[in-house]
C-alpha cells in the first residue's frame, strides 16, 4: 500500500515502470524488458491492482551487447524464447495508460519516457503519452540526499535493502522505486509539486528528447532549496 496524500486528491491510478535497454541511445538502442505495476486509489492510499513484466524481442540481426547481460542477466536465447514483439509491447503500454488520471512514475523517468516514446513511435501510437502527468523519483532523492543518486543508492539510504532488490531486472526497480516512494512520502509528502518537473545535470544537460509537458531545471549534487522553488532559468 502506498500512502501519497498529495497525488491522492488528483490521480486515481500510478503507473510506476522500468526498462532495461541495449545501451543509453533511446533513437538507437532497443527496450528488451519492460516491466511495470499499477496501484489505484483507495480509501486509505495505493493499492497494488497490477504488475506486468515483458521480455521484448529485438529486430532480425540485433543482439543484447555483452556488457548489457552482465548487468542485466538478459541473453539473446532469453528474448529469442521468451521475447515478445514490440508492437505488442506497445498494445499493452497503450492499455495501461487508457483512463484520464493515471499518473506515469519512474526513478530517472526522463531516460524510461525517451525509450517508450521512441518505441511507440516505431511499433505503435506515441500520443498515448500525452496528456499524462509524469513524476521523477530520481529528481525528488536528489532535493533530499546527496550524491550519489542511484536507486540502489536510495534503497540503502532508506533502509530497505530487507524488503526489496534493486538488481538491474525492470520489476525488481520497479517494486524498489514503489517503496523507495512510500518512504519518502512518509518522510515529506510533497510529490505534488514535482508532476511535470524534471532536474537535470548542469554539467551533462539533458538526457533525449525534451518532454513538451515537461519543466526542466539545473539540478546539482548537494540537496538545497527544492527544486519546485527554485527560480526558473531564462
Amino acid at each position: 500500500m502506498l500512502e501519497c496524500a498529495s497525488l491522492a486528491g488528483r490521480y486515481g491510478r500510478i503507473l510506476i515502470f522500468d526498462t532495461e535497454t541495449t545501451g543509453l541511445s533511446p533513437s538507437n538502442d532497443r527496450i528488451i524488458q519492460f516491466s511495470a505495476a499499477v496501484f489505484t486509489r483507495k480509501a486509505q492510499g495505493y493499492q497494488l491492482a497490477q504488475q506486468v513484466d515483458r521480455l521484448v524481442a529485438l529486430p532480425p540481426g540485433r543482439k543484447v551487447p555483452p556488457k548489457i547481460q552482465s548487468l542485466t542477466g538478459i541473453t539473446d536465447a532469453d528474448l529469442a524464447q521468451r521475447g515478445i514483439p514490440p508492437a505488442q509491447l506497445c498494445r499493452e503500454v497503450e492499455a495501461l495508460l487508457d483512463g484520464p488520471d493515471t499518473l506515469l512514475l519512474a526513478y530517472n523517468a526522463q531516460f524510461d519516457l525517451s525509450f517508450l516514446y521512441y518505441t511507440l513511435a516505431r511499433d505503435g501510437n506515441p500520443a498515448v503519452l500525452r496528456g499524462k502527468d509524469k513524476l521523477d523519483l530520481l529528481t525528488v532523492y536528489r532535493d533530499r540526499r546527496a550524491y550519489p543518486h542511484r536507486l540502489e543508492n536510495a534503497v540503502a539510504a532508506y533502509g530497505l535493502g530487507g524488503e526489496v532488490h534493486n538488481s538491474h531486472r525492470a520489476m525488481d526497480d520497479v517494486l524498489a522505486a514503489a517503496a523507495v516512494m512510500g518512504a519518502m512520502a512518509a518522510e515529506q509528502d510533497d510529490f505534488i509539486q514535482y508532476i511535470n518537473l524534471f532536474g537535470y545535470s548542469q554539467r551533462y544537460g539533458i538526457s533525449g528528447r525534451p518532454i513538451a509537458s515537461v519543466t526542466y531545471r539545473p539540478q546539482g549534487y548537494e540537496p538545497g532549496r527544492p527544486l519546485y522553488q527554485a527560480i526558473p532559468v531564462g
